[in-house]
């Protein structure tokens, strides 16, 4: 290897080992650039970016990061942030709980099913995991845990679900990850619709199975008698979500709106519905732009760090690296896809999606277009082996989340023993996907 391969390996393994000091990212990824590219120019690696005492190096990395912050399709980001939040505040998701709640409950696994459902409804409006599984895990998991679920059950259904909304579009995962590949994110929406519905299909069926053959796992819930006023209910409860879905997800679809314009609707739409309810206040708008610009924030820096450090790494000659040594595998081209996500699945386990969206996506792809696989299918498949990474210790932030606001009863090993099903569900998915990849391009196109 030359003296730059050797650096760019140092430097990819240096971060992993360094991520668990706590380290903010943003931070760790931006000084590693600066540390890694002085060791360039004092072992007199050429790097492409200097010649002499010239420095445009600085000017690249400025440009990078202008073409960062001045990129239209970002915009969406802060907006679908804020619609989460607004939504979060809403009380939406409270009054479907309680209407899909009392429709479902006397069936064994009910409640965990209409939870399931929330979810996927939260998931198609918020798209981001902290809300929603905070959100289910304040509203959900108190009823089933009232009404005899098993406590692994219930944490493990909260956790799971509120992990959807990182697949299912309009998601904050996928937008990046539109950016990082170069792709329209309208594509990409469209080609992770039919696998994020596959998985809620999936956690039904396996809730129903345990309410068939556990019951004392998942008992039926002693509600009131479903008369016309129950289901009247249901639909005042459903409408607004299902309003606001159609003005996201359907402006973009029908081609009427970009994504950063559907993202500009949503947030607008949040806001008028949340008006319609009466609950809001200048404290919950101020805790809502508070929170949207803490979450942008936070993505943004990482986007800045990540956008030096792999200007570096590929200066080294990492991305080549990386190339050569996926395709001199001893396996066919399917077996390299396989070998990339399984690496996915176990840096899941200790780093974040956002680091593996912005620093190994951009990495693995070209192999993935050199061997002739289609871009969307396998960036779906990257979104559910980083959506499984939510639910995998030690980082599985979705566990932390729940954890938080869970009652004492309800433990970190709980939720672990509860998650295991789901991440095998999920495991599961991805092979279903894997291996019929209609599922990610048939949307896509008929749409066109």
């Amino acid at each position: 290897m030359s003296p730059g391969e050797i650096l760019a390996l140092l430097m990819f393994f240096s971060f992993i080992a360094l991520v668990f000091t706590g380290f903010p990212i943003a931070w760790l990824l931006g000084g590693l650039a600066v540390v890694f590219t002085a060791l360039a120019i004092i072992f007199e690696v050429d790097m492409g970016w200097y010649v002499g005492v010239d420095w445009p190096y600085t000017s690249l990395v400025v440009d990078r990061i202008w073409n960062v912050m001045e990129n239209w399709v970002m915009v969406a980001l802060p907006m679908f942030v804020f619609m989460g939040l607004l939504l979060d505040r809403s009380g939406i998701a409270r009054d479907l709980l309680t209407s899909i709640g009392r429709l479902l409950g006397p069936l064994r696994g009910g409640l965990a099913v209409a939870v399931t459902v929330i979810g996927l409804l939260l998931a198609a409006t918020t798209g981001i995991i902290g809300a929603s599984v905070v959100l289910l895990g304040l509203i959900g998991l108190p009823v089933m845990l009232e009404n005899g679920y098993k406590p692994s059950l219930a944490a493990g259904t909260v956790c799971a679900v509120g992990t959807l909304g990182i697949l299912i579009p309009p998601s904050i995962m996928l937008v990046l990850m539109a950016d990082r590949m170069a792709m329209s994110v309208g594509d990409l929406f469209l080609g992770a619709m039919l696998p994020g519905a596959l998985l809620g299909v999936m956690y039904i069926t396996y809730l129903l199975l345990v309410g068939l053959f556990r019951p004392e796992s998942a008992p039926a819930a002693k509600t009131k008698a479903i008369d016309l006023k129950a289901v009247w209910d249901l639909v005042k409860a459903i409408v607004p979500a299902a309003f606001l879905i159609l003005a996201v997800l359907g402006s973009i679809f029908f081609g009427l709106a970009t994504p950063t314009e559907a993202a500009g609707v949503g947030a607008a739409g949040a806001l008028l519905l949340t008006l319609s309810r009466g609950v809001m206040t200048v404290p919950v708008l101020k805790e809502v732009l508070q929170g949207t610009t803490k979450t942008t924030a936070f993505i943004f820096a990482i986007m800045l760090g990540a956008t030096a450090f792999s200007l570096v790494l590929r200066g080294l000659g990492g991305d080549e690296l990386i190339e050569r040594a996926l395709l001199g595998l001893p396996f066919e081209s399917t077996g390299i896809i396989i070998c990339i996500l399984l690496a996915t699945f176990l840096l899941g386990f200790f780093l974040d999606w956002i680091e593996l969206t912005l620093i190994v996506l951009p990495l693995v792809s070209p192999v993935v277009i050199t061997l002739g696989f289609d871009p969307i299918w396998f960036t779906v498949l990257f979104a559910v082996c980083l959506q499984t990474s939510f639910l995998t210790p030690p980082v599985g932030f979705a566990i932390f989340y729940l954890r938080g606001v869970a009652p004492p009863e309800v433990d970190v090993s709980t939720i672990y023993q509860g998650v295991i099903p789901f991440i095998l569900i999920q495991l599961a998915g991805l092979v279903i996907i894997f291996n019929w990849q209609a599922l990610v391009t048939w949307l896509p196109d008929q749409a066109y």
